[in-house]
């Protein structure tokens, strides 16, 4: 799949109890008595994860998109891979971080390309690891995700 290109789920082959929203995102309900697990991001987390993108996102009209887990030996080309599964990816930015190899990469799409440049993602990367030093992850990616969008919307 090339950048620029909008990945499509086969609602088909999703397991049931799960569909595709509106926006492109996978949705999936549990069975009474299941449960996630334990998940690696408390609930308060998440819905400030959330609210940043949301907020983030309608500020520099830029779809910001996280991406936590393994890149592979090309960091940026995993990101690229990862931007390219994500909503919009021609018009979408990612903030990807590789915990294990301690990677953190910005990557945009076509579209945004000109406005999410290499001075706003050193930015943001700036401002996610003097979090990420403290041990906040979550604290990082907001802040990552607040000074992109401050950047990308001032004319």
């Amino acid at each position: 799949m090339a950048s620029g290109d909008i990945a499509h789920v086969d609602p088909a082959s999703l397991p049931i109890g799960s569909a595709v929203t509106s926006s492109g995102r996978v949705s999936a309900a549990l069975y009474p008595g299941q449960g996630f697990g334990t998940p690696p991001l408390s609930q308060d987390d998440l819905i400030l994860l959330d609210d940043t993108l949301k907020e983030t996102s309608e500020v520099a009209r830029v779809r910001f998109s996280v991406f936590i887990g393994d890149l592979g030996s090309d960091v940026v080309a995993g990101a690229r891979a990862a931007l390219a599964k994500a909503p919009e990816p021609y018009n979408g930015a990612l903030l990807a971080v590789s915990p294990n190899s301690r990677d953190v990469v910005v990557v945009s799409g076509s579209d945004v390309a000109g406005r999410v440049n290499d001075r706003v993602a050193e930015l943001g990367v700036s401002a996610a690891l003097s979090a990420f030093k403290q041990g906040e992850l979550v604290d990082g990616l907001v802040s990552a995700l607040r000074v992109m969008a401050t950047a990308v919307a001032r004319p």
